[in-house]
Parts: C-alpha cells; structure tokens; sequence
C-alpha cells in the first residue's frame, strides 16, 4: 500500500484500473458486457482500465451499479482486503459462486 506521502492521482488512477478489472473478472463481465450495461463505451472502458482516463463521480456511479458493488471497492487495495486484512464478504461470494458454476457447468442439462 501506498505510503501518505505516495497517493497521488495516478496511484488512484491504479486502484481504480485493477478494481475495475478485478470485479469484472469475478463476475466474469466482459469489457464489451460492461460497456452495454454503463452505458459508457468500450474504448472508454478499456482506456479507464489502462490508466489513460480517470473517471467522474457519475462513472464511478455507473461502474458500481454495473457491477454490484459498493463505490468504495473502487479504492481497495490489491489483495481486495481492508486494513485487519479480511476479505470483503461480496468479493468472497463473488468468487465463490464462480467456482461453483464452472464446477456445476459439465453436469447442468442444456435446454
């Protein structure tokens, strides 16, 4: 984590990016996927999620609405923990209900 004296813009700019494409990779959304549901395009998307543009408090609003999840997950630090190192209980479920459809897919009756 980023010392006081080291959060600058382009370290938020870094929280942002990998929080972004750590909560799509969860919910295994596709830049394209979430460009639809934000409404906001796929270049822009992928610009965000490169460091090449920051977002407006409105984005922001859009992304967590896409992507179910609290505005402050935006801002967490690699390893998705808060300070006493606990996992965020929405990131533990995201990931868990994950495993357990790639586990379940083989078995499921296509229709």
């Amino acid at each position: 984590m980023a010392k006081k004296n080291e959060i600058n813009a382009q370290y938020i700019h870094k929280l942002i990016s990998y929080n972004i494409k750590r909560l799509r990779s969860v919910q295994s959304i596709s830049q394209l996927s979430l460009s639809v549901k934000t409404g906001l395009t796929h270049n822009f998307i992928n610009d965000i999620e490169n460091c090449k543009k920051g977002v407006s408090a409105n984005t922001l609003a859009k992304l967590s609405i896409a992507l179910n999840a609290e505005p402050h997950q935006f801002f967490l630090p690699e390893g998705s923990a808060n300070s006493e190192g606990a996992i965020y209980v929405r990131d533990f479920n995201d990931q868990l209900q994950k495993a357990v459809n790639e586990l379940l897919q083989p078995y499921l009756i296509k229709k």
